[in-house]
């Protein structure tokens, strides 16, 4: 059991894993290696006290330093399920499970965003896990979308395992070349069915048939992860102390809304941290695993 699991490596995430390691405390963290792909891409930041004009990339190799300097680890699986228990929480995390007392979301805003219809048909031919559920489309046709070039060995297993793949990617340079697997050319905004997935819709009309959608993103969106979570159109609610409706669950960075800026991120996840060291102190000392 876990003082603390950790959803997103951009600097909320990053900033509550800070104050949590220098209070002794045990968590889990998820995320990418790579940290924030958002900072990464900034071509300027200025607004950052303290560091003048900076370059994304060299606050993001800060941030990477400062990481390793503190011994902490950052483990590179995307949680695809969060469920309350009796303690605090159970994460799935590909095949795993991780168990925390407490929660802190900070998924960033692109997490919320979905293709019409996903939410509706998730656990009905919507996957969000290629180890998890890939077996089950074996000799089928299937779609996936695959946000980051680091999830590309879950798409040739995916292509081990269907007749036929149509793949979407927003990046450039992806490297799949097997012969069952179609790329396309234009995005992912639909997917259709009543009591199963039986197509997706591009966004040029374009209807391909289906038997299932594996969407591999970085995070999922938190409304979700957590059903009964309160949110606000594609933001968390929550309070000034980072609270959300949920107990021992917590939000902080881009997912709670406007501004979205690198410094409030930092800030937020700094609250959070202190929130929860409060809410772990009814539990006495640091819980082992």
């Amino acid at each position: 059991m876990y003082d603390t699991a950790i959803i997103g490596s951009g600097p909320a995430g990053l900033s509550a894993a800070l104050n949590l390691k220098l209070h002794n405390k045990d968590f889990v963290w998820f995320g990418s290696a790579d940290l924030s792909a958002k900072v990464e891409k900034s071509e300027k930041i200025a607004n950052y006290p303290g560091l003048g004009m900076i370059t994304g990339t060299a606050l993001n190799r800060s941030f990477s330093a400062q990481t390793d300097q503190m011994g902490i680890v950052l483990t590179d699986r995307m949680v695809t399920a969060v469920m309350p228990s009796e303690e605090g929480f159970s994460l799935l995390a590909e095949n795993d499970i991780y168990e925390a007392r407490t929660l802190l979301l900070a998924v960033g805003a692109a997490a919320a965003k979905g293709f019409r219809g996903e939410n509706e048909l998730l656990g009905r031919g919507v996957s969000y896990c290629a180890t998890c559920d890939g077996f089950l489309y074996r000799g089928k046709t299937i779609a996936v979308f695959c946000g980051d070039r680091r999830y590309e060995h879950e798409v040739l297993y995916l292509a081990e395992q269907a007749e036929q793949v149509y793949l979407h990617v927003p990046y450039a340079g992806c490297e799949i070349d097997r012969e069952n697997v179609e790329i396309l050319q234009k995005p992912i905004v639909q997917v259709k069915g009543e009591s199963r997935v039986t197509a997706i819709i591009l966004s040029d009309g374009t209807e391909k048939n289906v038997d299932g959608l594996f969407c591999l993103r970085s995070a999922v969106a938190p409304a979700v992860l957590l059903p009964d979570l309160a949110v606000d159109g594609a933001h968390i609610v929550v309070n000034r102390r980072m609270e959300t409706n949920l107990p021992g669950c917590f939000a902080a960075g881009d997912c709670t809304g406007r501004p979205y800026q690198i410094a409030k991120a930092v800030g937020e996840g700094n609250v959070a941290a202190h929130s929860i060291l409060e809410y772990l102190s009814q539990y006495g000392q640091t819980q082992s695993k």
